[in-house]
């Protein structure tokens, strides 16, 4: 099948995932395109089957800030007819679907491929629910073919939120489990020997709750020599600093910035803290778990349908650093606890996570809306 994908290019979990998912399609023969205003992070290397597009934007002193939009949704139709695009893919609802709803419409009526949506969580649960896009988010799933989320909890909350005259199908996120594994080649030098490391990994947005990270780590090295590393970037970073210097734990924390190779870096850690406000989903938690890495999280949003709370991790409530350090200190303290616990958790990330798990889902759902046998390797 010949299928286009638009996403976000940066390090943020829907577009690792559009660019992970678009991987797999190629892997299994059919033709990808993706359009974006870069190259997506982590589409690296030559792929066969792969091709990327870029958008041009242009810069006129009329426009106060570059109609992107508007470009893309040009890109889109101009890859599409060249190509012959049977299905387009959207991964957020804006700008993503209503560029590709604007696209569509440019080609002529034999020419219009079918349109999936894929809800990955801010564009519903922050932008589209502001009262200046509610409109045009729920037009851009209302004329899209098929809506699906990365969650039940995201799935659920589009429809109480939206209304939708169509169902929104859940269609959980996913790993290759032979990328991520439980065997780092090194610790990292990340840590001394004998410190315990604690990770963080996000792109450093208020709903990551960074800060939260910084003062449930003062608890936990308070009784466990440890030693607390930041993988990613974000606006969040420096209330980061500030904090750990507040707190006296400046030579304790290292920021990594952003990660290309994410897998090396998580079998490092000894245990994974993500404390967000909520998650859609929980694409750290999940490669944690891939890794055999206990997990400390939220008890909200989607990560209860990914961490199973005390077999794989522990779910806090959100802002209580005390109950986070608490479970870290537990993990951190009894080894066979943890090893038991990242054990699980892997069992889990293969079973329902994996690659072969999901792709065939994506795949089914191009089939039902494009009306020929989507899965074309043997």
């Amino acid at each position: 099948m010949r299928i286009g994908i638009t996403c976000h290019a940066s390090a943020g979990g829907s577009g690792i995932l559009a660019t992970e998912l678009g991987i797999a399609l190629a892997e299994r023969g059919h033709t990808v395109h993706f359009v974006t205003y870069e190259s997506p992070f982590r589409l690296q290397g030559f792929h066969d089957n792969i091709f990327a597009h870029s958008v041009d934007i242009v810069s006129y002193p009329l426009f106060r800030n570059p109609p992107y939009s508007l470009a893309l949704a040009t890109k889109i139709s101009e890859v599409a007819l060249e190509h012959n695009i049977e299905l387009w893919h959207a991964h957020y609802a804006i700008p993503h679907a209503v560029c590709a709803i604007l696209a569509r419409d440019m080609l002529p009526p034999e020419k219009r491929f079918k349109l999936v949506t894929t809800l990955h969580g801010t564009d519903i649960t922050l932008v589209g629910s502001d009262p200046s896009f509610f409109r045009i988010t729920k037009y851009g799933m209302e004329s899209s073919d098929a809506v699906t989320a990365v969650s039940h909890w995201l799935s659920e909350e589009t429809e109480r939120e939206f209304a939708l005259s169509k169902p929104v199908r859940t269609i959980y996120n996913f790993l290759n489990m032979d990328k991520f594994n439980a065997s780092p080649a090194e610790r990292c030098k990340l840590a001394e020997k004998d410190e315990k490391i604690v990770m963080h990994i996000s792109n450093f947005r208020p709903v990551k709750r960074v800060t939260d990270v910084i003062r449930a780590f003062k608890k936990i090295s308070d009784q466990v020599p440890a030693r607390l590393i930041m993988v990613g970037d974000g606006p969040e970073r420096m209330s980061a600093v500030g904090v750990a210097k507040q707190l006296g734990l400046t030579d304790r924390v290292k920021y990594l910035g952003n990660h290309e190779a994410i897998e090396s870096l998580i079998p490092c850690a000894d245990l994974i803290m993500q404390p967000s406000e909520h998650e859609s989903f929980g694409l750290v938690p999940l490669e944690a778990m891939a890794c055999e890495v206990p997990v400390i999280g939220t008890d909200s949003g989607g990560v209860r349908e990914v961490v199973e709370n005390g077999i794989s991790g522990y779910l806090c409530e959100v802002g209580d650093t005390e109950s986070m350090a608490a479970r870290a200190i537990e993990i951190l303290t009894d080894p066979n606890r943890a090893r038991e616990m990242g054990r699980r958790g892997r069992e889990r990330a293969v079973q329902c996570f994996s690659e072969a798990a999901i792709i065939g889902q994506y795949e089914a759902l191009y089939d039902e809306l494009v009306g020929s046998p989507a899965a074309v390797m043997p």
